[in-house]
Parts: C-alpha cells; sequence; structure tokens
C-alpha cells in the first residue's frame, strides 16, 4: 500500500478510529492492532514477502532474549553474528546475489577463463533494507549493553513493522522507538494537527514536486543521446528535485502518520539543499542512515582517532557501504565514492564540522559567502546524483561529457516553464520554513483563520490538480 493512493485514504481513518476509540483501554490490544494494520499494509503490495518480515521479527526477539541471559562473551558474539549473517543474508540472496554473480562471471571471462552464472529472477521485497537494519540496531544495542531486551513479543512485532516508516524509513532505533510501545498514549488534539500539516506538506512534496519533476527527468534521461548539454544540466535538476521530494516527501508522511497515532519517529531531513558544505549536507540528508552508519560501522572502526590513513580509509568505507546499501549497481558505489571524495579535504583540514548551525539563522537572507558555498555544494552534489540515476557507468559519462560540451551554451529543447515556477515557489517556502522540523510547520499558524486555509486549500488544491503524474516512490526499490 502506498501512502498516495485510494486504498490508504481508506485504511489510516479506519486504523485511526480503531486504535483511538475502539482499542484505546488496552495498551496490548492496541499495539496488537498496529501490528495487524502494519501486516495488511505491507501485505497489500506482497502476502509472500511477509513472511521475512515475521521470520527477522521472531529471530531478533528471540536472539535479544537470549544476549540477556548470556554472559560468556564467544557465545555472546555468536548470537550478534547469528543476527547479523540472517538479516544481510537476506539482503544477500534478494537484493545482491545477482549482482556478484553478474560481477564474478565477467572478471573470470576478463582473465581468459569460462564460467556460466546463474542468475535468478527474484523480486526484491519492498522495505527489506529499512526493516532488516532496524531489526539489526536491535541486537547490536542489546550485544552492548546500551538497551534491556524487551520480553513483549507484541510490541516487538510492532516496533520492527509500524506501518508508516516500515517500507522507507525513517530507520528507527529500538532506543527511540521501542519505549513508545510500551508507554501508554492518550490523543492530543495539537499534536494530531500537526501531524497532518506534515502528511499535507509531504503529499505536496511527492505529488506535486517530484512526480512532475519526474516526468522530464525520465524523458531526459532515457533519451540523453538526443539532448544537448543544457538540457541535460535540466534533466539532472529535475532529477535533483525529484529524488529529494520524493524520499523527504515520504518521510514527512511516515513522521506525520506516527504522529496521529501518539508516535515520534526521528527526523530524517533537514533542507540539505541549502548546506554549505558536504559534509553539512549528509548531517542533513537521510538522518537516519548517515547516523546509523555511523554509529554502527563508522565508529565501531575507529572513526577519526586511528590515525590520518585510517580515518581516510573509513570515510571511504561508510560511503561506498552507504552507496551500495541503495542498490546492487556500480552507479550507486560511483556516487558513494564521488561523495567521499568531495568530503575528505573538509575532513583533512578539519572544516567538517564548520556549519553545524542553520544557514542565515533569524535573518531572511543568507550572506554572499553563504549564497556561494550553497551553489558550489549544490552543483556538487547535482554532479553526484547522475551516477545515482544513470542506467550505468558509461550512461553517466556520457551524460556529463556532454553536459561540457559547446552544446551547453545552446537553448534547452524542453524547457517546461511550469515545473520550474513550482520548483522555485517550494525552494521559497522551504528557506521561510528551514528553522522549524518541516517547511510549513509554523508558516500560517498565527494568520487570520481566512488566510490559513486559503493557503491550506492552495496545496490541495495543487495536490488535486497536478497529482496526475503518478510515479512510484524511488526508495522502495531499495
Amino acid at each position: 500500500m502506498i501512502f498516495n493512493s485510494i486504498d490508504f485514504a481508506i485504511f489510516l481513518p479506519i486504523i485511526f478510529i480503531l486504535y483511538w476509540f475502539v482499542t484505546n483501554k488496552n495498551l496490548r490490544i492496541q499495539n496488537f492492532l498496529i501490528v495487524v494494520a502494519s501486516y495488511i499494509f505491507y501485505g497489500w503490495w506482497d502476502w509472500r514477502f511477509l513472511s521475512l518480515v515475521i521470520f527477522s521479527t521472531v529471530v531478533d526477539y528471540l536472539l535479544g532474549l537470549s544476549l540477556e541471559k548470556q554472559e560468556n562473551t564467544t557465545k555472546r558474539k555468536a548470537l550478534l553474528w547469528t543476527s547479523i549473517l540472517v538479516n544481510l543474508g537476506f539482503l544477500g540472496v534478494f537484493k545482491y546475489y545477482n549482482f556478484f554473480i553478474d560481477n564474478f562471471t565477467t572478471a573470470f571471462t576478463f582473465f581468459g577463463g569460462e564460467i556460466q552464472g546463474n542468475t535468478l529472477n527474484i523480486i526484491l521485497p519492498v522495505g527489506i533494507s529499512f526493516y532488516t537494519f532496524q531489526t539489526l540496531s536491535y541486537t547490536i544495542d542489546v550485544y552492548r549493553k546500551k538497551l534491556e531486551p524487551t520480553r513483549d513479543f507484541i510490541s516487538f512485532a510492532a516496533y520492527v513493522s509500524f506501518f508508516p516508516q516500515l517500507v522507507a524509513g525513517p530507520i528507527e532505533r529500538a532506543t527511540n522507538l521501542l519505549p513508545q510501545f510500551n508507554s501508554s498514549r492518550s490523543f492530543d488534539y495539537s499534536r494530531a494537527v500537526d501531524g497532518l500539516r506534515q502528511i499535507l506538506w509531504g503529499l505536496f512534496k511527492k505529488v506535486v514536486i517530484a512526480d512532475n519533476c519526474a516526468e522530464y527527468a525520465n524523458q531526459i534521461f532515457n533519451n540523453s543521446a538526443e539532448y544537448s548539454g543544457s538540457t541535460l544540466v535540466l534533466g539532472a535538476l529535475f532529477f535533483t528535485f525529484q529524488i529529494y521530494g520524493d524520499f523527504s516527501g515520504y518521510s514527512d508522511i511516515a513522521i506525520g502518520t506516527a504522529r496521529l497515532f501518539g508516535f515520534d519517529l526521528m527526523r530524517n531531513f533537514a533542507y540539505p539543499y541549502f548546506s554549505r558544505d558536504i559534509a553539512e549536507f549528509w548531517r542533513r540528508w537521510h538522518i537516519s542512515l548517515s547516523t546509523w552508519f555511523r554509529d554502527y560501522l563508522y565508529i565501531p572502526l575507529g572513526g577519526s582517532k586511528g590515525g590520518l590513513w585510517l580515518s581516510i580509509r573509513n570515510i571511504f568505507i561508510i560511503f561506498l557501504v552507504s552507496g551500495f546499501w541503495h542498490g546492487a549497481n556500480w552507479t550507486f558505489i560511483v556516487w558513494g565514492g564521488l561523495n567521499a571524495l568531495y568530503f575528505l579535504p573538509l575532513m583533512l583540514l578539519g572544516k567538517n564540522r564548520n556549519n553545524l548551525g542553520i544557514v542565515a539563522e533569524g535573518r531572511a537572507l543568507p550572506s554572499a559567502k553563504d549564497v556561494m558555498n550553497m551553489v558550489l555544494t549544490f552543483s556538487l552534489t547535482v554532479l553526484a546524483w547522475i551516477f545515482f540515476r544513470a542506467e550505468n557507468i558509461g550512461h553517466a559519462l556520457s551524460y556529463i561529457s556532454e553536459i561540457f560540451s559547446s552544446t551547453l551554451f545552446v537553448t534547452p529543447e524542453i524547457f517546461p516553464v511550469r515545473v520550474l515556477a513550482l520548483i522555485a515557489v517550494f525552494m521559497v517556502i522551504e528557506w521561510i520554513g528551514r528553522e522549524d522540523e518541516y517547511a510549513i510547520a509554523r508558516i500560517g499558524v498565527k494568520w487570520p483563520r481566512p488566510t490559513k486555509w486559503a493557503f491550506y486549500y492552495c496545496l490541495v488544491g495543487a495536490i488535486i490538480i497536478l497529482g496526475d503524474k503518478k510515479q512510484a516512490f524511488i526508495y522502495f526499490q531499495f
């Protein structure tokens, strides 16, 4: 089931009413309703893969209990590695099997050998990269004794499968979300309204910005050999806003939906396109994944405390793994490596934590220096997105080489004024709301009632009128 569907528009109010008006007297029944609703939500796509979610839930629940009873270090490590192998094993089979077989066969052939690799016709289960990381973090935290394992299977199953964030995050830590299932929850009107407002903004980002940009990004990327460099620049820009509107829009809808049920999910995006350097960008883009890799990979590898070469190695590992997490294609790995190269000078010069605050905080406009830094960071990000979107490395390189040719200065063959105007309006609203958790958290709240509702109706109208370009959520494929 997807958020911008009629199915979800019917599903959500039904679960909301059952949750607050039927099961609200008993916390365990309320959590059980969440589990059932989450399984329906996931099974709506394909019931067969629901068994993977349940299996992963049972395995990590039992391993958590076993870790609590076990004091022997060797046996505790064996339990931890069981969780790692099971969860990453799922990813390995469903997401990376064909990639490794293809590349192994190619490498063997390159050195003169003959080998026949058999690939499989595998369907990638939606959300597998998200819920496997979520369950992994639980077992790792229990192993590190940062978290007491839960004995309540219903609460744990609700934590793993919580439908607002099950298929595309945010990737929640058990230390944040699991305790919320163990506490009684009461309906808070103001929080619910805030949740609805964030859902509205998320739908606007997805349906109006991302889906309209996707139409032109797909057209230009799929036929890039036919277009001039200037048109290819526009294609890269459209994809840049498509992926941001698509993924951050999903996160806003997920966080807003969770708030309707009394839960707080972690923030996943913080206006990344206003970043003044690439380090700041990665503190603001897909925050739940970046911090996951920081806490469970980068720091255990030694972080930045093991000397220069170890620090450089760790930076490349975390960015390359992050790229590979996105998909079984060399384009994602190159995208990760390119971001590592962007990040490296900042780390070597000790400037990777220069921009920790909000740009132009308390002011209407940025300084000239901030503008230059934002434009440079944005340009580097757009260049990297070309690898992310391209079909293969050759496609990305030919796309970029055409951009840096004389055709960059000709009139673009495609110039959709309406979509460019939508992007401009969108970025203005994002700039105004950049000090809040999401752009319209406070915009209009204190306006006169007619003006405020006119603003909300404009957003709703745009979603209805401009929402005819239905595109799948990009991160469902990860």
